[in-house]
């Protein structure tokens, strides 16, 4: 069976087999941008194994190219990568490697393509296409790759004891592989992951963090969480979302369980949005309900206050698992915290001042806010779903008109400290907070309007109630 170019790639890899045939380099293409080729999907990464040394090859190639494209070279793995056009060039040597089982990373020799293919992954990234003169194109599969890739199943070359003991990120990579391609996990292969789940504890959280990324980016994320608790992996590094899972009852009353309702909402949102600090949200807005849970005979299970302890618990999970510690998480945090409010506006009777403070409150975040709100609505019964989006339709409606007509979003105050000062010629101090905040107030309320006359007459008032004289 042999190999397809497309016309663009016809070019580049042309010059990658020349300047192998130069150099008497057997050279390959693998993994990743082979096995796409067979999925149709895109892929601008080109992985280059050559017997031979990758860093010459890479610079053979360059001088071929034109604008002979600068080569970055990683002495430390014996790699080298150049960029030409839109596509990624990475070369190494066939290699083969043995693990410490304290580590997974391996002692590397020089080794045979055979050697190579053996240490990858999963069959469907051991695939090798020929670019020798004789052979252009052939493909090689010593493990049944393609047929894996038609039966959409996802399993290691070796024996998977083996394979994910030597480095445990692999189980990471077996659920994203599965989550994103829609593949299953082959019977021996779940069975290896599941045994050496623990051995996932050998691995940095921020590699952890790169597949789980790529989880949450995907299509239908609950489909890899599934999967990772399923595996035994999602408590290793996120025991929090496992916290979330199972429903508890007393005198027969029980609660949804919230695990499943997170993966839910994680869903539904991804349906409208690509954001990945909103997804987060999604992951993360209902972390607290474990520790707030409570159950009374007259209300039955409860979780009042969840969000405050989840907005509170955000910074230490973030820096756990390696995220980022600036506005990322404190927009994750702030979307913990004001999750509730849209949705508590349609069960009572919603006032203006309500929805100016929501308004208010979120900001330049408030589109954000919506769409996790909507995305938060979940239920067995379809009758309460659809009564609840009506409900949400009906304030999110109020909440655009409201904003369109007072202009609180953004807010900016009408009336400056500095205005203040010299209004009542008084020094920055207690009294000038007292009246921007009266101000604030005001306008939240509808007692007046946003706008610099209305709140000139209600500083002037303000400060003479207080006992400011008017300079």
């Amino acid at each position: 069976m042999h190999f397809r170019f497309l016309d663009h790639e016809k070019f580049i890899v042309d010059i990658i087999s020349d300047a192998a045939i130069h150099l008497r380099f057997p050279t390959y293409l693998v993994g990743g941008f082979v096995r796409d080729r067979f999925l149709d999907r895109l892929c601008k990464d080109i992985d280059v194994v050559c017997i031979g040394s990758g860093i010459q090859l890479a610079n053979e190639v360059s001088k071929r190219l034109e604008g002979k494209p600068k080569v970055t070279i990683f002495k430390r793995f014996g790699t080298a990568m150049l960029k030409y056009r839109d596509i990624e060039l990475e070369f190494v040597g066939a290699r083969k490697e043995s693990y410490n089982f304290d580590s997974r990373k391996p002692v590397v020799e020089e080794g045979t393509l055979e050697d190579d293919q053996n240490r990858r992954d999963f069959t469907i990234n051991a695939l090798a296409v020929d670019l020798s003169r004789a052979n252009f194109g052939n493909i090689l599969d010593p493990f049944d790759g393609l047929r894996d890739l038609v039966d959409k199943v996802i399993r290691t070359p070796l024996s998977p004891d083996v394979t994910f003991s030597d480095d445990p990120l692999r189980m990471m990579r077996a659920v994203r592989f599965a989550t994103q391609l829609g593949f299953d996990i082959e019977e021996n292969t779940w069975k290896g992951l599941k045994n050496n789940s623990k051995r996932l504890e050998i691995i940095s959280r921020e590699r952890i963090l790169t597949e789980l990324g790529k989880i949450v980016m995907s299509s239908k994320p609950s489909i890899g969480f599934k999967l990772l608790e399923e595996g035994g992996l999602l408590k290793e590094f996120f025991p929090e979302l496992i916290e979330l899972k199972g429903v508890e009852y007393v005198d027969g009353k029980g609660h949804k369980d919230n695990f499943y309702h997170t993966l839910q909402v994680l869903d539904n949102l991804s349906i409208t949005s690509n954001d990945y600090w909103l997804r987060w949200a999604a992951i993360l807005h209902d972390i607290g309900k474990p520790r707030s849970k409570r159950f009374t005979k007259a209300n039955g299970w409860t979780f009042h206050g969840h969000e405050v302890i989840g907005e509170r618990m955000v910074p230490k999970l973030f820096k756990r698992m390696k995220l980022p510690l600036d506005h990322q998480m404190r927009f994750v945090q702030k979307m913990v915290a004001l999750h509730q409010r849209p949705i508590s506006l349609t069960k009572e009777e919603v006032t203006d001042s309500a929805i100016r403070r929501l308004i208010f409150d979120a900001g330049e975040d408030l589109d954000d806010l919506l769409l996790l709100c909507n995305a938060d609505i979940t239920s067995k019964n379809q009758n309460k779903v659809v009564r609840y989006k009506r409900n949400y339709e009906f304030v999110k409606e109020r909440i655009l008109a409201l904003e369109e007509r007072d202009h609180i979003r953004n807010w900016q105050p009408p009336i400056s400290g500095e205005l203040i000062m010299e209004t009542f010629n008084i020094s920055p101090s207690r009294n000038v907070g007292i009246i921007k905040n009266a101000i604030k107030e005001a306008i939240l309320e509808g007692d007046i309007k946003n706008e610099y006359d209305e709140a000139y007459k209600f500083m002037i008032l303000k400060g003479k109630e207080i006992g400011l004289m008017v300079n």
